[in-house]
């Protein structure tokens, strides 16, 4: 069988790995961005029955809990997808791992395209989050691995931006179909929905003549092909490869004792893993992803139109500002590509967050203004404004580190299901925020954008105690850099410090031996 690695090397296979990986995140950015153009769809808004429309299409919405939870009930298959990919990605590889999430989205696409009922719709939404959970939780393992760790921010990036253009793309195709037959058609719903089929079936072709993760072909005793791969990641004349490989195999045989027996429930709760802290590993990535969403970006995504109809403008010209905004967003998302392997992980999200902070705040402000004073447009305008420019920003920084980072923290034994755990609190944030959003702009309209404005604020003091950096450490020093008893970053690195000094095999050696005899304990304790 015809294999890429078997005919590209370096940074041409590099290059053709961010590619496939960036196909199933178009995928996931198309879809999270799609419900946008569909809620707004008159024959889905009268099939649905949350609300009317006017003889011009225009869609007044009267359930927003049910319109709202339609859209919510997406990302509890997310959060199950997660944890099913999490499971088999650690067993049945990255590559068949994603074949499968594949599969299980084509279905609940399928089903979502030709829905009747709220009943059948929600039901098809549960299926699809499934199958987008599954990917969301293995692909960004599946490029980490593979990835060089001098760029491996860089990489994921990379595959980010695509999650953008999937938004545009959405957004778009949306905009246009909604002069079709006034904007009345079936076909101005069903065939966006539709359209996503043709992205994950050109993933599920493709996909099995990529190259498996060297890092689990070694966790499952695939050591020479795992060897084969890495000499075409890094360069076969290289001893990179020799070296990336020895480094995986010592971290093996040490997390081999205390990781295998890591349940979700006992990574969540740290149980048998107190020099490892997997626990706090886990809290941290779930709660990542959770503040990713309430900083905004779930709301401006979703419900931008209702935003830029609030600071002023009509329907028409709120749909076009929103997909202009989506433009912008997908743009700045190249700033980060340039950025994140340069200043780090911490100083992106510092950055991030200030800037974002202000904008809402702002945005929030000048909305208020223009509903006070609507003859002096230019306050709108103002509005319209700041949002453009949160977007940009998160784009620019809070966009990837979410992602980037459950991929980078965990143990090889357990990274599948790690990153599982970083989806996991990006459904519980984006389902929780998408529920209340309707909710919230209909009982206090613009002041939703100063609660995003506040949690902006609380991010920052947030990230500087609790998240150490990443950057520029490989995957196997990760273990090192939450040896610390302690929780507070200035112990991380202090403890980092003093056991690189000792040399990385002595240090994980330490930790793991550790662990060990704290399992015995409990397995003494608890037959």
């Amino acid at each position: 069988m015809f294999k890429i690695a078997d005919r590209l090397e370096k940074e041409p296979l590099l290059w053709v790995i961010n590619a496939v990986a960036s196909l199933s995140i178009l995928f996931f950015g198309y879809d999270q961005g799609m419900m946008a153009g569909v809620n707004n769809s008159p024959d889905y808004v009268r099939l649905m029955k949350f609300g009317h429309f006017d003889p011009d299409g225009n869609v007044t919405v009267t359930d927003s809990t049910r319109q709202g939870g339609i859209v919510a009930v997406y990302y509890f298959g997310t959060l199950l997808g997660c944890l099913f990919g999490g499971v088999i990605g650690d067993r049945l590889g990255r590559i068949r791992t994603i074949g499968v999430g594949c599969v299980w989205a084509i279905i609940g696409a399928s089903l979502q395209c030709s829905a009747q009922n709220v009943a059948w719709m929600s039901c098809a939404r549960l299926i699809n989050g499934v199958g987008t959970g599954t990917l969301n939780c293995i692909v960004p393992v599946w490029s980490a691995e593979t990835a060089e760790y001098k760029s491996r921010g860089q990489f994921i990036a990379l595959e980010f931006t695509l999650n953008i253009f999937g938004v545009v793309i959405a957004y778009w195709l949306e905009y246009g179909l909604s002069f079709v037959d006034g904007g009345f058609s079936s076909l101005r719903w069903r065939f966006p929905i539709a359209f996503q089929i043709i992205l994950l079936f050109a993933l599920l072709t493709i996909i099995w003549i990529f190259p498996e993760s060297p890092r689990w072909l070694v966790k499952n005793g695939q050591s020479e092909e795992a060897l084969y791969i890495l000499g075409r990641l890094r360069g076969s004349e290289t001893s990179e490869a020799r070296n990336e490989f020895e480094d995986i195999l010592n971290i093996i045989e040490l997390e081999k004792e205390t990781s295998r027996r890591n349940s979700y429930v006992r990574m969540f709760f740290g149980i048998g893993s107190r020099k490892l802290h997997l626990g706090r590993r886990v809290q941290l990535v779930v709660w990542l992803q959770i503040l990713q969403e309430w900083i905004g970006i779930a709301g401006v995504t979703v419900y931008a139109p209702t935003i830029f109809s609030q600071a002023g403008f009509s329907t028409n010209k709120s749909a076009w500002l929103s997909g202009l905004n989506n433009i912008f967003y997908m743009f700045a998302t190249l700033i980060n590509v340039f950025t994140i392997d340069r200043i780090g992980r911490r100083w992106t999200l510092y950055w991030g967050a200030a800037g974002q902070g202000i904008a809402m705040f702002l945005a929030g402000g000048f909305s208020r203004l223009q509903a006070l004073h609507p003859e002096n447009t230019s306050y709108g305008a103002a509005a319209a404004s700041f949002i453009f420019i949160f977007t940009s920003i998160f784009g620019a920084t809070w966009l990837t580190v979410p992602w980037l980072y459950p991929t980078e923290v965990f143990p090889l034994e357990v990274r599948a299901r790690g990153n599982a755990y970083g989806v996991f609190g990006w459904s519980i944030g984006n389902g929780w925020l998408t529920l209340l959003c309707p909710v919230m702009f209909n009982s206090i309209g613009e002041k939703t954008l100063y609660i995003f404005g506040a949690v902006n604020v609380i991010t920052i003091p947030i990230v500087w105690a609790l998240y150490p950096e990443t950057n520029q450490r490989t995957l196997e020093e990760m273990d090192l850099l939450f040896a610390a008893d302690k929780p507070w970053v200035w112990e991380a690195e202090k403890e980092f410090a003093k056991l690189k000094a000792a040399g990385a095999d002595a240090g994980h050696e330490k930790i793991m031996n550790c662990s060990v005899v704290e399992n015995s304990g409990n397995e003494k304790a608890n037959p």
